[in-house]
C-alpha cells in the first residue's frame, strides 16, 4: 500500500455510504502508562430519514432484521423489500472519498499498512447499512481496522473503520428465535454506530467477536497501540514541528523578565508539565517549588505567549489550594505580582478562571479554589462559565442521537439546540476573545486556569493565541500550536479519548479536544481567508485523534510519552500532513501578519459542523466534493503564480547595470509597466483587528474574510 493510502482517514470525511472510515488516526503504541485521574430523536412517521421500526426502536428494528433475514439469506443478497423502507429511494453507494478507491476494491483481501497483520477473515456477513439496507461480504480483522467489502455490488461497497475509533462492542442475537444467528453492534467515537450480522457457527469457528474486542481494546487485553506497529516511511519527520526552545524565541524569549527555564528537566516540579517553561527571571527555583505545592497537582504558573509590543503574557496554572479555610502562600503571591510586574504597560493582573463560580465554590470547599482579591490585591478575577467535562461528554451524546443514524428535518434545529452543543461552543469562544481582548486591547498580562489546567485551559489558551498570532493560523504554525498547548502541557489524551481500552463508560472520558477544533472551523467560517489549512485537515485531525495509527496524541503527558518510547518507536501524524501538504492547503488564504481576529461569539454566527458530525448520513453530505475542488484552486492558484513569476523574470531579463565615467552604477529599466503589471508593495508591521461584519478593501480579492481597517 503506497503512503498516500494513509489519507484514507482525513479523505473518509465523506465516506462510503454508511460509512467509509478513515485510513490512519491518531497513534497507539506500547502500552501507556494509565494516568490518574438512545434512541435518534426522529419523527414517527414514514420517510426516506425515517430507520425507526413500527414500535419507534432502531435496537428493535435491527433485532428484528436480523431474526427474519440472517438465517435464510445469510450468504445472499436482502432485498429492498425485506431490509429498508428507505432502501428503494437511495443512490448508489458514492466511494469516492476513499483514496484510491478503484485499487481496493480490486484487491481481494484488505489493503495492509507496513507492520499490519490479518488476525481474521469471515465470508458471508451481512453489513447492515441504515441508508442503504443490508450488504453481505467479506470482513476482515486485522491489528489496525476492520475492513468489509461487498461481494455482490457494482460498485463495491466498502467500510473501512480504524479499530481505535470503536468505543464498544456488544452482541445482538436472535438466539432466542432458534436460526442460529448472530449480531454484532460496533459503537464507535465519531459519530457512527455499525451494526454485523452472520452465522453463529462462523462465529464459534473465527471468534469474531473475540478479534474485534482484543485488537479494539489491545491495553485492556495487554497488548500494545497499533502506532507502536506502524512502519510506513515518510520523506519529512514530523516530530520536528515543535520545538519549546526554538518557538519561545521566536516569541523574543528569553528577555530581560522572562526565562527558559529547564527546572522540570526531570519532571520533579510537576510531572504533566513539559521539560521546558518559561518562568519570570527572578524567581527562585525554591520558591518555585512551593508554589507548586500551592497548585493542583503542581502545575504552576507559566508563559505560554508574549505580546510581541506590549510585553503583556497569557499565563496558565491549575488552580490555588486554599481550601475552606482560605489558606494562603506568600510565593504564590509574589509570583503572580511579579508577573504583573513583567509588563510595564498595566498596573493590573486579571485572572480568568474557566469555571462557573458556583463549581468553584464547591471545589474550594473540596480543598481547591481560586484567588481571592485580599490576598491578590492587584488581580481581578473573571469566572468565564464554562461547564465541566462531565456536561460536554452528555451533550455529544444527545448530538450523536440526533445526527445518527436518522435525521429529524422537521426538528432539526430544535433538536440540536436542544443537545447544547452550539451553545457550548460560544462560551468557549467568547470567553477566548476575552482573553485576547485583554491583551491586544487592555495590553493587560492574563492568568488562564480551570480546576487541574490541563482542559478548558488548554481550549481557552491555545483559541486566544491563534486569535493574537497570525503564526498559529498556517499549517505548520498550527500544529505547533497543538504541540504546545495541549500535548506538552499534558492534556490527557489517552483518558479523555480512551484510546484501546473497553471502559467505556469511564467518567473521564470526554470531547474537550474535539471542542477546540470545532471552535477553530467555526473562526475559519468568518475567516476564510485567514487560515492556511483547510476544512480537511481539521477533520483529518479528528480522525487521527482516535485511530492509534500515529503517535502524536497518545499518552497523557510528556513525561509518559519519553518513558513509553512514543518520539523513537511512533511516527507523528504531522509526518503524513506535511509529506502532502497541497491536500491541506487553503487556496484561499491570505497571511494577514500582524493581524488579531475577533471571532463573533453569537449563536447566530454559529453553526453545526455538518460536514464533520453528519458525515457518516449521506443525505447531508455536500453535492460537490470540496477536496476536490480545493485541489483544483490550488493548482489553478499556482499555475497563475508560476506565469506571473514567468512574466516578471522576462520583464528583469531587460533590467541592466551601467557604469558610469565616476564608477557609479546606473540602473535602467528598459520596458514599461503597464497597467496590468503588479506593483509589489510592503504592508506596514502594525497590528490591526480583523472582525467578521467590516470589510477591508485590501484584503486578497479572493479573502472573503473582511476586517477593520483601523491600524493598531
Amino acid at each position: 500500500m503506497d503512503r498516500p493510502a494513509a489519507a484514507a482517514a482525513a479523505a473518509a470525511a465523506a465516506g462510503s455510504e454508511g460509512g467509509g472510515g478513515p485510513g490512519p488516526g491518531p497513534a497507539g503504541g506500547r502500552r501507556p502508562p494509565r494516568g490518574a485521574g438512545g434512541p435518534a430523536v426522529g419523527s414517527r412517521q414514514p420517510s426516506v430519514e425515517t430507520l425507526d421500526s413500527p414500535t419507534g426502536s432502531h435496537v428493535e428494528w435491527c433485532k428484528q432484521l436480523i431474526a427474519a433475514t440472517i438465517s435464510s439469506q445469510i450468504s445472499g443478497s436482502v432485498t429492498s423489500e425485506n431490509v429498508s423502507r428507505d432502501y428503494k429511494v437511495f443512490r448508489r453507494p458514492d466511494i469516492r472519498a476513499l483514496r484510491d478507491g478503484n485499487k481496493l476494491a480490486q484487491m481481494e483481501e484488505a489493503p495492509l499498512f507496513p507492520g499490519e497483520s490479518i488476525k481474521a477473515t469471515v465470508k458471508d456477513v451481512m453489513y447492515i447499512c441504515p441508508f442503504v439496507g443490508a450488504v453481505t461480504g467479506t470482513l476482515t480483522v486485522t491489528d489496525f481496522k476492520l475492513y468489509f467489502k461487498s461481494a455482490e455490488r457494482d460498485p463495491n461497497f466498502i467500510l473501512d473503520v480504524p479499530l481505535g475509533v470503536i468505543s464498544r462492542v456488544e452482541k445482538i442475537g436472535a438466539q432466542s428465535h432458534g436460526d442460529n444467528s448472530c449480531g454484532i453492534e460496533i459503537v464507535c467515537k465519531d459519530m457512527r454506530n455499525l451494526r454485523l450480522a452472520y452465522k453463529q457457527e462462523e462465529q464459534s469457528k473465527l471468534g469474531i467477536f473475540e478479534n474485534l474486542n482484543k485488537h479494539a481494546f489491545p491495553l485492556s487485553n495487554g497488548q500494545t497501540l497499533f502506532a507502536f506497529s506502524y512502519k510506513e516511511k515518510f520523506p519529512v519527520n514530523g516530530w520536528k514541528v515543535y520545538d519549546p526552545v526554538s518557538e519561545y524565541k521566536r516569541q523574543g524569549l528569553p528577555n530581560e523578565s522572562w526565562k527558559i527555564s529547564k527546572v522540570n528537566s526531570n519532571y520533579e516540579l510537576c510531572d504533566t508539565y513539559p521539560a521546558v517553561i518559561v518562568v519570570p527571571t527572578s524567581v527562585k527555583d525554591d520558591d518555585l517549588s512551593k508554589v507548586a505545592a500551592f497548585r493542583a497537582k503542581g502545575r504552576v504558573p507559566v508563559l505560554s505567549w508574549i505580546h510581541p509590543e506590549s510585553q503583556a503574557t497569557i499565563i496558565r496554572c491549575s488552580q490555588p489550594l486554599v481550601g475552606p479555610n482560605d489558606k494562603r502562600c506568600k510565593e504564590d503571591e509574589k509570583y503572580l505580582q511579579t508577573i504583573m510586574d513583567a509588563n510595564a504597560q498595566s498596573h493590573k493582573l486579571i485572572i480568568f478562571d474557566a469555571r462557573q463560580n458556583s463549581v468553584a465554590d464547591t471545589n474550594k470547599a473540596k480543598g481547591g479554589g481560586y484567588e481571592s482579591e485580599s490576598a491578590y490585591p492587584n488581580a481581578e478575577l473573571v469566572f468565564l462559565e464554562i461547564h465541566n467535562i462531565h456536561v460536554m461528554r452528555e451533550s455529544l451524546r444527545k448530538l450523536k442521537e440526533i445526527a445518527y443514524p436518522s435525521v429529524d428535518e422537521a426538528r432539526w434545529l430544535s433538536n440540536v439546540d436542544g443537545t447544547h452543543w452550539l451553545e457550548y461552543i460560544r462560551t468557549l469562544l467568547a470567553g477566548a476573545v476575552r482573553i485576547a481582548d485583554k491583551i491586544e486591547s487592555g495590553k493587560t498580562s492574563v492568568v488562564v486556569h480551570c480546576s487541574d489546567g490541563w482542559d478548558r485551559t488548554a481550549q481557552l489558551t491555545a483559541l486566544a493565541m491563534l486569535m493574537l498570532d497570525s503564526y498559529y493560523r498556517t499549517i505548520k504554525g498550527f500544529e505547533a500550536l497543538i504541540e504546545k498547548e495541549w500535548i506538552s502541557f499534558g492534556h490527557r489524551f489517552a483518558l479523555r479519548v480512551g484510546h484501546g481500552n473497553d471502559n467505556h463508560a469511564d467518567a473521564d472520558r470526554s470531547p474537550i479536544f474535539l471542542q477546540f477544533i470545532d471552535c477553530v472551523w467555526q473562526m475559519t467560517r468568518q475567516f476564510p481567508s485567514a487560515f492556511e489549512f483547510n476544512e480537511l485537515f481539521l477533520i483529518t485531525i479528528l480522525d487521527h485523534l482516535y485511530s492509534c495509527l500515529f503517535g502524536t496524541f497518545l499518552c497523557n503527558c510528556e513525561q509518559q510519552r519519553f518513558k513509553e518510547d512514543v518520539y523513537t518507536k511512533t511516527i507523528s501524524l504531522w509526518s503524513y500532513v506535511n509529506s502532502q501538504l497541497e491536500e491541506f492547503s487553503n487556496p484561499f488564504f491570505v497571511n494577514y501578519e500582524n493581524h488579531v481576529l475577533y471571532p463573533v461569539a453569537s449563536l447566530s454566527h454559529l453553526e453545526l459542523w455538518v460536514n464533520y458530525y453528519v458525515r457518516w448520513n449521506p443525505r447531508m453530505r455536500p453535492q460537490e466534493n470540496r477536496q476536490q475542488k480545493c485541489k483544483t484552486t490550488n493548482r489553478l492558484r499556482s499555475q497563475k503564480s508560476t506565469e506571473k513569476e514567468e512574466r516578471l523574470l522576462q520583464m528583469t531579463r531587460g533590467y541592466k547595470v551601467k557604469s558610469n565615467s565616476k564608477n557609479h552604477l546606473e540602473h535602467v529599466w528598459l520596458p514599461r509597466l503597464t497597467s496590468g503589471d503588479a506593483i509589489p508593495h510592503c504592508s506596514g508591521k502594525s497590528r490591526r483587528l480583523l472582525h467578521p461584519h467590516l470589510r477591508d478593501e485590501s484584503a486578497h480579492p479572493l479573502a472573503r474574510a473582511p476586517h477593520s481597517s483601523n491600524p493598531r
